[in-house]
């Protein structure tokens, strides 16, 4: 399983570290004698940076804020590190932190380092002689579930997370804020998003529920143990954790679950939803509203408040390469994704089908 792990690659170009301040501060915070840093980037991910950090005998996982980035609120080192803090005695799979700093003259913005959680990834492209039979497809599928109804369970009050809660709606703040959000970083005229947006605006529920949730929970946001990958060792990108409705958290995970009948939208984000064996995004639903007892009956709502969720991370991204505060060629394409993204919702509506 060796190839499978998820490796690091060189530092892309304007995306590097300061190695000399980094190994000088990680001196101060570990009280470690390690030698000059070595700094190696994880390739994949479309908004926070992440670096392997090797220091002496220690292999270390450093985030940062994306290069040009103005949205501040969704770049919160310093929230991101309290809540692993509080979360990872709780809930393993977690990753632990280990320090945070909020100068950014150390590398050019905050950060923190956290331990290495090394295992398989499944993103979009199935690696070469990778066998998925339909056996392990569908057990995948089944502690994905397991594994998001434990999260969904977590007391968050009793880890000190209790004022991550706001008062008010929480659907209707989202619904809200992701459209505004829109509005902010739109380049071009998309009809569909368009459609997507008066949908949910005239059809916010209340909210069903108030728990811990990912807010970005995906296959390629999970780490599987390379001896078995039907368990769970790891669960990566917590930027948008927050507490809110479970019903929406499961409708952003629904937007990632490609089927092979769906408009392509050029970026796979997990090769095995496409399998034989995999749940469809249907069974995906009743299998969590089984194992939880919520009532699941409304997700179409859920289903399209993620798909333009995705759709506007995508269009940030893309405003941030058409302004040309990042060099990184994967962005130029995210346009084409974001009118895939609004005719899926489209499509979902008119047929009534997830």
């Amino acid at each position: 399983m060796d190839h499978l792990l998820d490796e690091p690659r060189p530092v892309r170009e304007g995306e590097e570290l300061n190695a000399a301040r980094l190994t000088s501060w990680l001196r101060e915070r570990l009280c470690n004698e390690g030698g000059v840093v070595e700094i190696r980037q994880f390739p994949s991910g479309f908004s926070n940076l992440t670096y392997l950090v090797r220091y002496g005998d220690q292999e270390l996982v450093l985030r940062r804020p994306p290069v040009g980035s103005k949205v501040k609120a969704a770049h919160d080192m310093g929230r991101e590190y309290r809540v692993l803090s509080a979360l990872h005695p709780v809930y393993p799979p977690a990753p632990r932190p280990l320090a945070y700093c909020d100068d950014p003259e150390i590398i050019g913005a905050p950060f923190y380092v956290m331990e290495r959680i090394q295992g398989v990834i499944l993103r979009g492209k199935k690696p070469d002689g990778f066998a998925c039979t339909p056996d392990l497809a569908r057990r995948c599928c089944d502690v994905f579930v397991d594994n998001f109804t434990r999260l969904h369970d977590v007391d968050y009050t009793a880890i000190g997370l209790g004022d991550l809660r706001r008062e008010g709606s929480f659907t209707r703040r989202q619904v809200d804020g992701w459209i505004n959000r829109y509005r902010g970083s739109q380049t071009d005229d998309i009809p569909a998003i368009e459609q997507l947006a008066a949908y949910l605006e005239d059809n916010c529920p209340e909210d069903t529920d108030a728990v811990f949730i990912h807010n970005d929970y995906k296959f390629d946001n999970i780490v599987l143990d390379p001896d078995d990958l039907t368990r769970i060792i790891g669960v990566l990108d917590w930027e948008m954790c927050t507490i809110g409705d479970p019903l929406m958290d499961l409708g952003v995970a629904l937007s990632y679950w490609n089927e092979p009948k769906d408009i392509s939208l050029g970026i796979v984000p997990c090769f095995l939803t496409l399998e034989d064996g995999c749940m469809t995004r249907q069974e995906v639903v009743n299998a969590y509203g089984d194992r939880t007892g919520r009532d699941v009956s409304t997700i179409m709502f859920y289903y399209i408040f993620g798909l333009l969720k995705l759709a506007v991370i995508a269009q940030q991204i893309y405003y941030r390469y058409k302004q040309g505060l990042t060099k990184d060629e994967r962005f130029a394409p995210l346009i084409m994704v974001v009118g895939a993204l609004g005719m899926t919702g489209v499509k979902a509506l008119d047929t009534g089908e997830l």
